[in-house]
């Protein structure tokens, strides 16, 4: 089944690589999907990787319990609030261009964090790494389109990047641990520098540029837009540190709506807004944006608090803690393999579907989690299949997301894919644990009569837990619903359609053999 290309496209090169353009670089498929999926495995363990290391920064560089949360949420708050940007500039500027600036950027600064002497030092280095990250993520998908052709190869491509993306979360558990025992927390940034110095090398050599888009930038569409998410950010991540009551949440959150509010009369206005208003109008592509933030809100419930639940229940030291999570791991890259062999036939609606129903299975069984859960018994299943509908669910709405986009706007929607994985981890994130507060209180007055400390402790923690997953089930849910009742199946348009003449964006296919068409 044929998908249409979107009418904007030039014939030829534009929807495939151009290895022939002058500086474009060699364009090797396997060396380009190399850099592309290392840089994304880059950004995706610097999420977690850090969070093994904490303890031990803090009793090195004398942070306070506030903050140290700030070496996570320094680099969220960069990361989320200038993606819709970083993705525009690839658009404008050239894609590598602006990739190999953020490479060089989260590189430098994996470097300083590494050799930071105060906290102050260390949350500058941090969100140093999320501007980087931002300038580099979006493009780096964006560049997807540019080094591969329309059809299998691109969705290959796209299945490796995304399967990378979904199970570097838990592989970057194992890498924490193991840098931390064996080495210092240290090398969870030094481990940065000989890579990203890779990358900056190969990067000209291979990646192929994309065609610039002259113009200027959107300015008042950046600035609001990054004010806009960095204050909606920040509010779900205070929410989760204090309460969604307190005075400074309510005012961030107030200031990220009103400011988005404003954005969006922005871009509507705008002769080139960062976010083109027009990539909403398709409804597979506005309902894959909804179904990522769900997927995301999800994934959270499962790692955040089974990693918690492997230490102070099970008792798993760091290391083992971190093996526990191979599996899911293993899950999503097998799935995502499975997805991306089978989008090419069978309906992205009916992989979404598939796959939200198998998380959905998993999650529900987390529910049922005690203190008297074991691994192998009550953790490792639910881990599998949450995992494996992670992989089914990943490839196709990326896929989606990113289908029969203009080329010019193909970096702002890759932001956009970035952007609602941010907002759905904070959201998701800050929700669960005022759920998890809420439900410790709860099980706090339930424990066993004639229970030990310790066992009183865990009780609490995997009864509250099981409440939390409640949560999950919910958002899990909702990415259920969304994906069989928004995303649309669609007949291919048929060869002598007069789309192209209205100079209209083409119906999404997505959900007939969807191969992104950018």
């Amino acid at each position: 089944m044929s998908t249409p290309s979107a009418p904007s496209s030039p014939p030829g090169p534009a929807a495939g690589p151009s290895p022939s353009a002058p500086g474009a670089g060699s364009g090797s498929p396997g060396v380009v999907l190399a850099i592309l999926v290392v840089s994304q495995l880059m950004f995706v363990l610097d999420t977690t990787v850090v969070n093994i290391a904490l303890p031990d920064m803090q009793s090195d560089l004398d942070f306070s319990p506030t903050g140290l949360s700030w070496v996570i949420n320094a680099y969220t708050l960069a990361f989320g609030g200038l993606l819709l940007l970083g993705g525009r500039a690839g658009d404008i500027l050239g894609r590598r261009r602006v990739f190999f600036a953020g490479i060089t950027l989260f590189t430098a600064a994996s470097l300083l964090g590494g050799l930071a002497q105060t906290s102050e030092w260390l949350l500058v280095a941090r969100a140093a790494q999320g501007v980087g990250c931002a300038l580099a993520s979006p493009t780096a998908l964006a560049l997807i389109t540019t080094n591969f052709k329309e059809g299998p190869e691109r969705t290959k491509a796209f299945g490796l990047y995304t399967a990378v993306s979904g199970a570097g979360m838990a592989f970057g558990l194992v890498v924490g641990g193991l840098l931390t025992e064996w080495a210092s927390w240290r090398w969870v940034f030094f481990i940065n520098v000989p890579v990203g110095v890779l990358l900056m090398l190969l990067t000209p050599k291979h990646v192929v540029e994309s065609e610039r888009n002259p113009g200027r930038f959107d300015l008042s569409g950046a600035l609001t837009s990054t004010i806009g998410v960095t204050a909606l950010v920040y509010g779900f991540i205070r929410a989760a540190e204090k309460d969604w009551s307190e005075g400074g949440t309510i005012t961030a959150l107030v200031v990220g709506v009103l400011v988005l509010g404003a954005f969006v009369v922005v871009e509507s206005r705008a002769r080139q807004p960062i976010t083109p208003l027009r990539m909403f109008t398709d409804r597979n592509r506005a309902g894959s944006y909804a179904v990522m933030l769900f997927l995301v809100a999800s994934m959270l419930s499962l790692w955040f608090f089974i990693t918690q639940f492997l230490q102070e229940v099970l008792e798993f030291g760091p290391i083992k803690a971190g093996l526990a999570f191979l599996p899911l791991s293993v899950a999503i890259l097998g799935c995502s393999g499975v997805a991306s062999k089978a989008i090419e036939k069978v309906p992205a609606k009916a992989l979404m579907g598939l796959g939200a129903l198998v998380m959905l299975s998993g999650m529900l069984w987390l529910t049922q989690i005690s203190s008297d859960t074991g691994y192998a018994g009550g953790v490792l299943g639910p881990m599998v299949l949450v995992g494996g509908g992670l992989g089914l669910v990943f490839v196709p709405v990326t896929v989606t997301a990113l289908s029969d986009v203009r080329p010019e706007d193909s970096g702002a929607a890759s932001g956009l894919v970035n952007v609602m994985q941010q907002v759905g981890g904070s959201l998701g994130l800050s929700i669960l644990v005022t759920v998890f507060g809420s439900a410790a209180k709860d099980s706090a007055k339930n424990v066993p009569a004639g229970s030990t400390t310790d066992e009183a402790a865990k009780f609490v923690l995997s009864d509250a837990m099981g409440t939390t997953f409640v949560a999950g089930v919910g958002f899990t849910a909702a990415l259920l619903v969304i994906s069989l009742l928004v995303i649309k199946t669609r007949p291919p348009a048929a060869p002598d359609a007069g789309d192209d003449a209205h100079g209209d964006e083409v119906p999404s296919t997505a959900d007939s053999a969807p191969t992104p068409a950018v």
